[in-house]
């Protein structure tokens, strides 16, 4: 018997376009004999809308997006779960394609905890901890692995003495500096600084899209990522390097200009990819992660390993780096979503053995 599956994307988010090009992606690749697909569509407002059921696949980003009642203006969230004839889909699985804010950070996760569905990937801790990038840090701090040095703080402290921010950011880290919205990624809003004026830019170009600000220590090392896959054991793929062809790996670079060079296997010493392996699950169990999760990291010329984050929805088209870590260790991109598929149902599974009453 088919799976229902309902495919999640889009979303109220500074990724909305990335979600859809990942969701046109899986519905390329799913295995349409195995599942019944339900795609869900959320617009850049926020607004719920299923569209009706898939049996093949799509050709455009443009027939994802639906158009939906526009009467009352209410956002009826709970929609998506209810079939033409007005009765409830029972959805063995739901999968989020969603990227940032709104979806890729615990929001949409903890809405089905509650409804109590499967889902593919992160829970609602992993997903809001892997999404804020402080959070993160001061994580991989308790569990000891090797990062850059980095400061943070709010808007309202930016707003209330600009000049003390900018000094301790002298004071504690050198020149460049990075400068990123702590809630976002696909390397949105991210600034390269290399003096008080360009550094107070990046600041309030940053500010436009988070409240709260990390600025990161520069460091010359070359950029490798590795793919984490599984729930209590975790296994991670082989590793490969990003080469950008710009200044460093911005939102252009990874989306639009095809101007980095992704090189798998990465060239690296065995000791090094043996660090990186240990880095990147102790970084999953840290962050209580499930599913999937894409591993980032720099390494110097002295082969010293900094793990820079972790991403708990990391690009999921064919030619972005997670799937493509793992084609390159052997399991095949409509492999991938089988068996992503298959960790959500059995972390759902293990989750209903747990008591809610005192007796």
């Amino acid at each position: 018997m088919k799976k229902t599956i309902g495919l999640l994307y889009g979303g109220k988010s500074a990724e909305h376009e990335v979600s859809l090009s990942t969701a046109l992606a899986v519905i390329k690749a799913i295995k349409f004999e195995k599942y019944e697909v339900h795609p869900i569509y959320i617009t850049l407002d926020g607004q719920w809308r299923k569209g009706p059921q898939l049996t093949e696949p799509l050709e455009s980003v443009e027939q994802l997006q639906f158009d939906g009642d526009q009467d009352s203006g209410a956002n009826n969230i709970t929609k998506f779960i209810i079939n033409e004839n007005g009765e409830q889909i029972k959805f063995d699985v739901v999968f989020p394609l969603l990227h940032g804010t709104n979806g890729e950070d615990g929001t949409v996760q903890g809405l089905l905890e509650v409804l109590n569905l499967p889902y593919v990937g992160n829970g609602v801790l992993a997903s809001a901890a892997g999404m804020d990038k402080v959070v993160m840090k001061q994580l991989f701090e308790i569990a000891g692995l090797n990062q850059v040095p980095y400061i943070h703080f709010l808007r309202n402290e930016w707003v209330k003495d600009q000049t003390a921010i900018i000094d301790i950011c002298e004071e504690k880290l050198v020149w460049p500096m990075f400068v990123k919205p702590a809630n976002l990624g696909s390397s949105v809003g991210i600034s390269k600084a290399t003096n008080r004026e360009e550094l107070t830019k990046a600041i309030q170009f940053a500010l436009k899209y988070d409240r709260k600000i990390i600025v990161e220590q520069g460091v010359k090392a070359r950029e490798i990522e590795t793919a984490v896959l599984g729930y209590y054991e975790p296994k991670v793929s082989v590793a490969g390097e990003i080469k950008p062809n710009t200044e460093f790996y911005d939102y252009e670079s990874k989306y639009k200009d095809n101007s980095t060079s992704l090189i798998i296997p990465a060239e690296i010493s065995d000791s090094v990819y043996t660090t990186m392996k240990d880095m990147a699950v102790r970084a999953f169990k840290i962050l209580d992660c499930s599913g999937l999760v894409r591993a980032d990291f720099f390494v110097t010329d002295e082969d010293e390993v900094l793990i820079n984050e972790i991403n708990t929805m990391p690009g999921f088209t064919p030619v972005s780096m997670y799937p493509l870590l793992w084609q390159k260790t052997g399991l095949s991109y409509p492999d991938l979503i089988d068996t992503l598929i298959e960790l959500a149902i059995e972390r759902f599974e293990e989750k209903q053995l747990l008591q809610y009453n005192k007796d």
